[in-house]
């Protein structure tokens, strides 16, 4: 059931979405050389690794760390870099990995191929066996501003209550967040 939730909802917001996507695609390409998508090596089910595809908001020849790790984030930003992140637009082109099934709509985050803390508490937990989320449980309850054992306790509390009326109410508070630009990071 939730599979195909993800499917018509991914379908449905890409329609929607169509020409935003263009128009973001496009300020991408103008603003920063280089390509408009960025192709990010995470880490999904089963602790497979997986390419998921984000507008490029930080220059070509980034490290491939978390954000967070950056010794002056700000510097490595885009002209729209820091609009694209404030806003979430950036991640819009999950829609992509929800519908080849990489990801779902709702569940942990996935990690980068190289947080290897994140990815082993996950594994003792038993989180990587959940797709990962465009949204999800801890990211309405802290996103960027919660440490990584505080993050995977809300990721098993999430692997423990998983339904449709939870996911809803995840998405639900994913757009209130969104709007007021809660807890974003750059």
């Amino acid at each position: 059931m939730k599979r195909v939730f993800d499917i018509a909802m991914a379908l449905w917001a890409g329609l929607l979405l169509c020409l935003p996507l263009l128009a973001v695609w496009l300020v991408v390409r103008l603003t920063s050389p280089g390509p408009a998508l960025y192709w990010s090596d995470r880490v999904g089910r089963h602790n497979r690794i997986f390419s998921m595809p984000k507008f490029r908001t930080m220059r070509i020849g980034t490290p491939a760390v978390a954000t967070h790790l950056l010794t002056d984030p700000d510097t490595y930003l885009t002209p729209v870099g820091s609009f694209l992140r404030k806003s979430s637009l950036d991640e819009l082109p999950q829609l992509w990995s929800i519908l080849v099934g990489d990801m779902s709509f709702v569940g942990p985050r996935p990690a980068l191929f190289n947080q290897d803390d994140l990815v082993a508490l996950r594994t003792e937990r038993g989180v990587h066996e959940l797709l990962p989320g465009l949204t999800g449980w801890a990211q309405v309850n802290g996103r960027d501003g919660i440490s990584i054992p505080d993050k995977v306790e809300l990721d098993t509390e999430y692997l423990r209550r998983q339904s449709i009326g939870f996911d809803i109410r995840i998405l639900w508070l994913t757009v209130l967040k969104v709007v007021r630009r809660d807890d974003v990071s750059h």
